[in-house]
């Protein structure tokens, strides 16, 4: 059987394309990757080759499509149930889904304030008022989820070992990581737990790479 194909697009810039790709990398899933690079006259037209809705991610597992990242992680939660993508316990497990749910539906104001970009670091940025907010609720979130779940569990991640919340909330790791959002410990530690994972250096060596450039860093 052929491998399922992941359509992503440009590694330094894609937040929500890093989701279901480093729940599959981490989980040594064999998979096949379509970069499209984002920003291109034809980035829309290649895209909507592989799913109407015009966005990545879009995972294609034979006849199957299924795009949105927390949809695709649900699909391969259910396809790999040895992932433990969610937590076994139900009280975790229902708290894992809900804080994944609040970063797939909200937290605007950080996302455009802060638009990932691995390869860059910023010194002394200036984070606007509209993204602070936000900043201190996804901090609420890593260090709750820790100290009630990830600790007593014994992993270095937000329920214990790596799973789906911990994909959906990477992106934004890299962005504190871009313009130096002041941790406190526990946070920053989840962070270099991230950071640490074999799958996210990989993506961030590929982000390295990439010769795109976004029309708000020229």
């Amino acid at each position: 059987m052929a491998n399922p194909i992941l359509v992503i697009g440009s590694k330094n810039y894609s937040s929500w394309s890093l989701r279901p790709w480093l729940a599959m990398a981490a989980n040594g899933g064999a998979f096949d990757e379509v970069v499209i690079p984002l920003q291109k006259p034809d980035t829309a037209r290649r895209i909507r080759e592989h799913s109407p809705a015009g966005r990545v991610p879009i995972l294609k597992d034979g006849a199957i499509v299924v795009w949105e990242s927390l949809a695709i992680l649900e699909y391969l939660a259910e396809k790999h149930p040895d992932w433990q993508l969610w937590p076994a316990d139900r009280a975790a497990r229902a708290q894992a889904r809900v804080v994944s749910n609040e970063m797939h539906a909200g937290f605007r104001g950080l996302r455009e304030a802060l638009p990932m970009n691995i390869r860059r670091r910023y010194i002394d940025f200036a984070i606007g008022a509209d993204a602070r907010p936000d900043i201190d609720r996804v901090l609420q979130i890593w260090r709750d989820a820790r100290n009630l779940y990830g600790r007593p569990a014994g992993g270095d991640f937000l329920f214990g070992r790596f799973g789906a919340a911990d994909a959906m909330y990477a992106p934004v790791v890299t962005r504190f990581l871009t313009y130096g959002v002041q941790l406190d410990p526990v946070t920053q530690a989840y962070c270099e737990a991230v950071m640490a994972l074999p799958a996210m250096q990989a993506w961030t060596r590929d982000a390295a790479a990439e010769p795109e450039i976004a029309i708000y860093e020229k």
